[in-house]
């Protein structure tokens, strides 16, 4: 959003609340949606030189080996694909290139709330000022203090489950290195293996490996030992010994919480909402992330037709409105066959969505679902899709 607003002339300034800017989490897809605003910053040649192509995403019941999820971005035309990349990646690829564009960025800073008039004003946890500035941009993530201001002061519902990540070496004996690849037994157990490239240039190649669960069954787990852990892991998919037997401590597996909100209506008096502050949903390996990069890019687009903030907060707001919705509403529908207690709804999935799922259009359906096309979300956000067919990712 920086970067952005800086080349349309503006003077910007970024609040960092860690005391350097730094990435968190390890491994997500970005889908044709992000790679399109990558694209339109320049940064696309960047951030490919760094992942890894994804072509499918597979998924197969643990216990049968039947194959219960197969979604391929070539179902759709275009040449459309994914790009799996370590959050390392992504981060220092925008962060190099705010760098280089010499964006002030303040850091250690704590924003509590902010008070607009004419302008905006920033409150700091200590208690002192920052601004006035004519827009504030809240990026601040799912647990916004920001949103507050707006009469939106609810946090996101908790959803049941979460997962255990851990950015691994990669080992691709028996793995597609273009793929996603999942294990499931019923909806209570996802285990996943994603290549993501390299953090940065001249790393070695990564994947990011996780083990779905309840973030209030985590203790019961590391009660029981790692050992009993990788054991059922190995149990349920041999092959990701590759994986576990690189995890040495509990400490190597960091635990993603993840909860459902969306705003009615993500702008406010000399305020824009993007990101997790705006939108967050269930975990669909970075789905966040090109929901972000796209509300950057439509409030930028919005910022440049119009010079009346309240008019190009507006149009940011309609033209970002039911592509957001729709996807909240899928990944809202769509989570509980893959993460949930049920007994059913994995029997349903495995027997009659895979099933359905090879019929056209579902195929076609399926690839622009999770390619975050299925409303098309370019138009309004000002923006051009990227031509795949000119760009080889390795």
């Amino acid at each position: 959003m920086a970067l952005y607003l800086k080349r349309a002339g503006h003077r910007v300034t970024i609040f960092e609340r860690f005391a350097e800017p730094k990435p968190v989490g390890s491994g997500l897809i970005l889908q044709p949606t992000g790679l399109t605003v990558l694209a339109d910053l320049g940064l696309l040649d960047d951030i490919m030189a760094l992942g890894s192509r994804i072509d499918r995403l597979h998924g197969a019941d643990a216990s049968s080996g039947r194959t219960v999820l197969d979604v391929r971005y070539d179902a759709q035309r275009g040449g459309r694909f994914g790009l799996a990349v370590h959050r390392a990646a992504l981060f220092g690829v925008l962060f190099r290139a705010a760098q280089r564009e010499a964006i002030a960025i303040e850091t250690g800073v704590e924003i509590e709330t902010l008070e607009a008039g004419e302008r905006a004003t920033l409150i700091r946890g200590d208690g002192r000022r920052a601004g006035p500035f004519d827009l504030v941009v809240d990026a601040s993530g799912a647990r916004s203090k920001l949103r507050r201001s707006v009469g939106n002061p609810g946090e996101p519902r908790p959803l049941p489950y979460g997962a255990f990540w851990a950015s691994l070496k990669w080992r691709g004996e028996g793995f597609d290195e273009h793929a996603l690849l999942q294990r499931y037994d019923k909806a209570s157990v996802m285990i996943g293996v994603l290549p993501i490239g390299r953090p940065e240039p001249g790393a070695q190649k990564m994947a990011a490996f996780f083990w779905s669960l309840k973030p209030d069954d985590v203790d019961a787990v590391r009660g029981q030992g790692l050992d009993a852990w990788k054991a059922r892991v190995v149990r349920l998919w041999p092959r990701a010994e590759a994986f576990t037997s690189q995890i040495d401590s509990f400490d190597q597996l960091s635990l993603a919480r993840y909860g459902h909100h969306t705003m009615k209506l993500p702008v406010g008096r000399r305020l824009a909402v993007i990101g997790d502050a705006a939108h967050s949903t269930s975990p669909q390996l970075g789905q966040g992330a090109n929901m972000a990069l796209l509300d950057a890019a439509a409030l930028s687009h919005a910022l440049a037709r119009t010079d009346v903030v309240e008019a190009a907060l507006e149009a940011y707001a309609k033209a970002r409105r039911w592509h957001v919705r729709t996807f909240q509403a899928l990944s809202l529908a769509f989570t509980p066959f893959y993460q949930s207690d049920s007994v059913a709804l994995p029997f349903i999935r495995d027997r009659l969505v895979a099933t359905i799922a090879k019929i056209p259009p579902a195929p076609q359906f399926l690839a622009s679902m999770v390619a975050g096309t299925a409303i098309d979300p370019f138009r309004r956000a000002g923006l051009a899709e990227a031509r795949w067919p000119d760009r080889l990712a390795g």
